[in-house]
């Protein structure tokens, strides 16, 4: 009876407060990155993982703080984790091949651009310019 109770207790009070936690983590590492407060942000998206490993919206926002830090591995690395959580994910699917396309490997950019054309609704523009580029690149 005792140990009913308390995981009662555990689901009415404990429970909610992890997941507000959670969300919490998120929104304040969203308003820190706008306001270019990156190592805050940094850290408030990955106390979000701590809470939610899957939460592919922290490893994109850390993918977009490497970036700007030109960490180029560690940006890879968080778009990589993005894709493996969501392969349709558009935005993280965009911004690997414009690194890969960085690194000078038109074959992968290529690749991933044509992935992103397949499942693209809010970047499609943005596919077809990419497209573009990787041609006027690929050809020098």
């Amino acid at each position: 009876m005792m140990k009913k109770f308390i995981f009662i207790l555990f689901i009415v009070f404990i429970f909610p407060n992890l997941l507000l936690a959670k969300s919490k983590h998120l929104q304040e590492g969203i308003d820190l990155f706008t306001q270019n407060k990156l190592e805050d942000a940094k850290f408030k998206f990955e106390q979000d993982i701590v809470f939610n490993p899957r939460s592919e919206l922290s490893y994109l926002y850390l993918s977009k703080i490497f970036n700007k830090q030109d960490k180029k591995k560690l940006e890879e690395q968080n778009l990589n984790t993005v894709m493996q959580l969501n392969p349709r994910n558009e935005e993280a699917i965009y911004y690997l091949a414009r690194l890969k396309l960085s690194n000078s490997d038109y074959k992968k950019s290529k690749e991933l651009n044509r992935k992103l054309k397949l499942v693209c609704s809010n970047f499609c523009n943005k596919s077809d310019q990419l497209k573009i580029e990787i041609e006027n690149l690929s050809k020098k």
